[in-house]
């Protein structure tokens, strides 16, 4: 029964043939919050005109479209291939089968932006009439993401888009949403730091990792990729060509805990390269012997702030940023996600 509230609303996305080219995206996602917008650029009149003296509303033009905001969503078991790809740029086609088992791998590390985009559809609940009005963005591009993970609390992806245009003359799509998708949880998150890195047949792994002893109650993981989005033009008709990486990426984080010098104090404090491991696992799959899993590798990360202070009786908390590198051998960083999903 529609409320005419937030309730009602939907959110589906798809990867486009052609950037910027809009299809019926196929993909529902239960999300958290959106924030897409169409942002035009007016061009005011600021000639003289003897008797008027306010603007006038004749010469007002709109030469310009573009589209920004972001997505949040809990990160679930099921469907995220799809948007870390677009996060990382992953080159990956589809899932790889482990063994002969119903499991299948994903692993997305950072890759060419060029030709991806997606189509994403917002359906906004009118309240006054209760129907859901359709908001379509084409050529979408995410140009920034972040992952967080936090005690009490269900993991975390939201994604920073640009993109060309809205829509509001495409129908409202049937939303679809993949059956038996589960949430994960901070109870089933690991940390570990060191080790050694190797990366065999396209996966990075870490053998030797430490479990972290301080008491972590968040981390949080974020990519940053410079795009020229104002690739504006003759021609164009007010619309954007599309969005090329015009900088250097980074990939940053954080983690909230408690004040202990030995494991990130004096990682900071001289200078040190360590790699980083965080892991979430579910349940098994099926009876495959594998686990739906979120696993972050980054091979060489530094430890670039770290405070410790005292504000009272209480325990001594510690903010420490870290960011991460290109080691020259390994992905600076892996996203892997187990699932039983042959598909993105």
């Amino acid at each position: 029964m529609a409320t005419g509230s937030g309730l009602d609303a939907q959110l589906a996305l798809g990867p486009e043939s052609v950037w910027g080219t809009p299809i019926v995206p196929a993909r529902a996602y239960e999300f958290i919050s959106e924030s897409l917008k169409m942002e035009p650029s007016w061009l005011e009149p600021t000639a003289l005109r003897s008797g008027v003296k306010y603007k006038r509303e004749a010469r007002v033009r709109q030469s310009r479209r573009t589209v920004s905001g972001d997505i949040a969503v809990e990160h679930s078991t099921k469907g995220m291939g799809l948007l870390w790809k677009h996060a990382l740029a992953s080159a990956l086609s589809a899932p790889v089968q482990i063994a002969s088992t119903v499991a299948y791998r994903q692993a997305h590390v950072p890759g060419d932006y060029r030709g991806l985009g997606l189509t994403v559809q917002v359906g906004r609940p009118e309240p006054g009439s209760g129907l859901v009005k359709p908001f379509t963005y084409t050529g979408c591009k995410v140009g920034g993401w972040e992952f967080s993970v936090r005690d009490q609390e269900i993991p975390q992806l939201t994604l920073t888009m640009d993109g060309k245009d809205e829509l509001t003359s495409a129908g409202l799509v049937v939303p679809s949403y993949l059956a038996g998708t589960g949430v994960f949880d901070f109870s089933q998150a690991t940390l570990k730091l060191g080790g050694d890195v190797e990366t065999t047949s396209g996966v990075t792994s870490i053998t030797g990792g430490v479990a972290i002893a301080t008491i972590v109650r968040e981390m949080s993981v974020s990519g940053e990729v410079p795009m020229a989005t104002e690739r504006f033009g003759l021609g164009n008709a007010g619309l954007k060509a599309e969005q090329l990486e015009n900088g250097t990426p980074t990939i940053t984080g954080s983690f909230g805990a408690e004040f202990d010098e030995d494991e990130l104090y004096d990682a900071f404090a001289n200078n040190l390269t360590i790699p980083v491991q965080m892991d979430l696992v579910g349940a098994e799959i099926a009876t495959s012997g594998q686990y739906e899993t979120v696993s972050i590798i980054m091979p060489a990360c530094k430890m670039k702030a770290a405070a410790p202070n005292v504000g009272g009786p209480d325990l001594v908390e510690m903010s420490t940023d870290f960011e991460a590198y290109s080691d020259g051998t390994n992905p600076v960083l892996q996203v892997m996600l187990i699932t039983p999903e042959t598909v993105f």
